[in-house]
């Protein structure tokens, strides 16, 4: 992905912003994605807070496996207990675990990238051979094996995925750097005696935050679908807090009698994704217009 570079100072940022956050809304994907994105945090936030229907961990025995209707839109599991508020509160925990891995590891990825593509030499190479450890590892295996071996909770399995996503963002920020740190204000700015982090952080930086912010979004949907195969297979987010991955585990052996328990956190996490990725790519077409010539 290639992304247009330009100079680091524009005096009128608050019209950019602006222009941009209209253009995002006029692109299909944007929109779409937009919108899907506001309505599954809507929901997540209003599982964290409590402001549902019914308390997503308490059971009604006689209200067991009722399918959807207007008093239960997801239908009821078999303890009696609201689909729709689990997968509400389910949906506040993969938030919480997916946005504390991705800042983890987007904001060292970046840093080591930036780091490694300015100075090159030892440091590149170093941080080169981390990386590229870290990729021979399937993501889901290397999760899965973090996750199993320190304390179970939320915390380690952020850390986990954290890991998982770090070399992406290495790379990521590697690849603008190498471009960007030979451009003439970069060049001046050294010219004239400004320290080389000072450099990084007020001119380097700068120019790759779209780029940085798209693969932010992208990688935000993976560590979802982490978050749940993690739960799926017993290793992620512990009980009594609902998990979609646990919710998809459980409704295994009543899919046949009682399809909304799978059919709930399933459509949770599609609508997520596509989302997010819809989010995304409308982001990565007012960030780089002609990305979308490419897709």
């Amino acid at each position: 992905m290639s992304t247009v570079v330009e100079p680091p100072y524009t005096p009128s940022a608050p019209a950019r912003r602006e222009s941009a956050l209209r253009a995002l809304l006029r692109n299909r994907s944007g929109l779409i994605g937009t919108v899907l994105t506001v309505l599954v945090i809507a929901t997540a936030v209003a599982g964290s807070v409590g402001a549902l229907p019914y308390d997503p961990d308490t059971q009604d025995v006689a209200a067991a496996l009722q399918s959807p209707s207007g008093a239960h839109w997801f239908g009821t599991d078999q303890f009696g207990r609201d689909v729709f508020s689990r997968v509400a509160s389910g949906l506040g925990s993969s938030l919480l675990v997916a946005g504390v891995s991705v800042a983890l590891s987007g904001s060292l990825g970046v840093v080591l990238g930036i780091l490694a593509g300015y100075y090159g030499g030892l440091l590149d190479r170093v941080i080169g051979v981390l990386t590229n450890v870290l990729f021979a590892f399937p993501s889901l295996l290397l999760a899965l094996t973090l996750a199993s071996t320190l304390d179970r909770s939320w915390r380690t399995v952020a850390l986990a995925i954290a890991v998982v996503y770090l070399p992406i963002f290495v790379r990521v920020a590697r690849g603008p750097v190498l471009t960007l740190r030979s451009a003439d204000y970069v060049t001046a700015a050294n010219a004239i005696g400004q320290r080389r982090l000072a450099t990084l952080f007020t001119h380097v930086l700068p120019n790759m935050r779209g780029i940085v912010l798209v693969q932010v979004t992208l990688t935000l949907s993976w560590a979802v679908l982490t978050e749940a195969s993690l739960s799926f297979l017993g290793f992620g987010t512990p009980p009594p807090a609902a998990s979609l991955g646990v919710m998809v585990y459980d409704a295994r052996t009543l899919s046949s009698i009682a399809p909304w328990l799978l059919a709930g956190p399933g459509i949770a996490l599609i609508v997520f994704v596509i989302g997010l990725n819809m989010f995304g790519a409308g982001l990565r077409d007012v960030v780089d217009p002609r990305a979308g010539g490419r897709r």
